[in-house]
């Protein structure tokens, strides 16, 4: 398979998706349709599939656009509100886009209709998070309580096999690991991943096995983000864990 990113908007990343055996393609949270657009025609691709991660205006408003210009389009989401939605996917729900096999995955808290997109072919695996999960970070808990995003970060995401390409739906990546550094001084993955990305403008993708060892959010039942917190309980860890986020500057 091969991803593109594109960014979108202020700091937004749509994708490209494309089957490399049969050129059938797929674009996600396209926010930005003429620029995505210059994308599809530049690969050549036959666009047959558009998802949705979640139904937040930066995400979905391109969405019908795309319908206009591509009638037969198989929009895929999870929440009711997302625009041009004419396929509604279930948690577990596995489509194809050519060779690549998807699957649906309830990932609530952002918002409480946000999925994520698990890709998988004979070669690599790779995962759209939306607003769920961040390098280094997660989205504001809008729609979700800290039960709801430890259950999508920790039980559901970092249940993924590590090697699992993370594709999310902002580039917040330097503003999130100064606040990990700020929890987690002494973390020295941390410290490289700061260094690795200071002379990036785009930082995607990481990976699951990444994000388990310099997230935060991802090392609620750490003793050294607990400590931090001054919690004990991994779902209070989460939600102190957003607070202190929401106020860092």
């Amino acid at each position: 398979m091969t991803i593109v990113p594109i960014p979108v908007l202020k700091d937004n990343y749509a994708y490209l998706v494309v089957d490399s055996n049969t050129k059938e393609a797929a674009v996600v949270d396209p926010a930005e349709p003429r620029k995505v657009q210059s994308v599809v025609d530049e690969h050549g691709v036959k666009l047959k599939h558009l998802i949705t991660t979640h139904h937040h205006m930066d995400h979905s408003i391109g969405n019908e656009d795309f319908i206009r210009k591509y009638p037969e389009l198989k929009v895929y989401g999870g929440d009711d509100r997302i625009p041009g939605m004419n396929h509604k996917v279930e948690d577990g729900e596995v489509f194809k886009v050519g060779d690549i096999s998807i699957k649906a995955i309830y990932t609530p808290g952002h918002t409480t209709g946000s999925f994520s997109f698990y890709l998988t072919d004979n070669e690599e695996t790779a995962v759209f998070t939306g607003d769920t999960l961040f390098i280094g970070g997660c989205g504001r808990f809008f729609e979700g309580t800290a039960a709801d995003v430890y259950n999508s970060l920790i039980n559901t995401l970092a249940s993924l096999p590590p090697s699992t390409k993370v594709y999310c739906g902002h580039e917040y990546t330097a503003s999130n690991l100064k606040f990990a550094a700020s929890v987690d001084p002494d973390n020295q993955m941390l410290k490289d991943k700061v260094s690795i990305v200071s002379n990036q403008q785009y930082t995607v993708p990481s990976t699951i096995g990444d994000e388990l060892k310099f997230n935060p959010f991802m090392r609620v039942h750490e003793e050294a983000i607990k400590k931090a917190t001054g919690k004990s309980n991994p779902v209070e860890v989460m939600g102190m864990l957003r607070e202190m986020k929401d106020s860092f500057r």
